[in-house]
C-alpha cells in the first residue's frame, strides 16, 4: 500500500461523517483530524501503532468512533488511559481546543508518536505521558477519565480510582452493551448510564457507559 493518504478524499469522507453526527468542527480542525490520520498511516508500518491499516477505514474507525464522544465531554481536565496512539483523546483535544488532555500509554513508541502529532499538529492543550495508569498521580484529580478498549469497567475502575475525586466521572467507550461488565462494578460506583452512540458507516454497536463514584 502506498505510504501517501488521499487527504482531498479523506476529508470529505470525514466532513460528511460528522454532518451526518450533527457535530460543530471547523474547516481547520477537520484538517487537522485527517493530518493526524495521516501521520498514523506514515509510522504505522514501523510502529504498528493500529490494526486498521486503511487511511479510510482510519476515519471511521478511529476519526468518527472518537468524536462521537464530543458531546459528553464537559468538563476542563480529561485524561485518556491506555490510550494506545491517541484514541480516543486526540481527535477530541483537535476539536475540543478549550480542554486540557492527558493521553497516557504504558508503551513508549506510542507515547512518542503522540508527541510528534502534538508538535507536527501544534496542539497546546495535550499533554503525552508514558506511565502506568494504576502509578500516575500527576494532576489528578481529573473531571473526566476516558477509555476506550482499554480494560473491562471493573479492572478500569479498580485502576483509575484515585484519578477522580466525587465530583469526576469516568467515561468508558464499549461496543455492545457490556452487562455483565456492569453487574461486576462494585457498589463503591454508580453507573448513571449507558449510551448507544450513533457511528457512521461503523460495523457494530457503540456504547458509552457514564460512571460516577457512589
Amino acid at each position: 500500500m502506498s505510504s501517501q493518504v488521499d487527504t482531498e478524499k479523506l476529508v470529505g469522507m470525514l466532513s460528511a461523517g460528522i454532518q451526518t453526527m450533527g457535530l460543530m468542527v471547523t474547516q481547520e480542525q477537520q484538517q487537522k483530524l485527517v493530518a493526524y490520520v495521516a501521520l498514523m498511516h506514515k509510522w504505522n508500518k514501523a510502529y504498528n501503532l493500529t490494526s486498521v491499516r486503511d487511511p479510510e477505514q482510519m476515519v471511521v474507525k478511529h476519526l468518527l468512533d472518537s468524536l462521537s464522544v464530543m458531546p459528553h465531554i464537559t468538563a476542563h481536565n480529561v485524561i485518556d488511559v491506555g490510550t494506545g496512539p491517541g484514541l480516543p483523546g486526540m481527535p477530541l483535544a483537535i476539536v475540543l481546543p478549550e480542554t486540557r488532555f492527558t493521553l497516557l500509554d504504558s508503551l513508549g513508541k506510542r507515547v512518542r508518536f503522540m508527541k510528534q502529532c502534538v508538535h507536527e499538529l501544534k496542539l497546546d492543550n495535550v499533554e503525552c505521558v508514558h506511565d502506568r495508569v494504576e502509578a500516575h498521580t500527576e494532576n489528578a484529580p481529573y473531571d473526566i477519565v476516558l477509555s476506550r478498549a482499554f480494560a473491562s469497567l471493573k479492572d478500569m475502575l479498580h485502576w483509575c480510582e484515585h484519578l477522580v475525586d466525587s465530583n469526576g466521572k469516568y467515561l468508558a467507550l464499549k461496543g455492545q452493551f457490556p452487562q455483565s461488565e456492569i453487574d461486576e462494578v462494585s457498589n463503591h460506583f454508580s453507573v448513571e448510564s449507558v449510551l448507544t452512540l450513533e457511528v457512521p458507516d461503523l460495523v457494530g454497536e457503540r456504547h458509552l457507559v457514564t460512571i460516577h463514584k457512589a
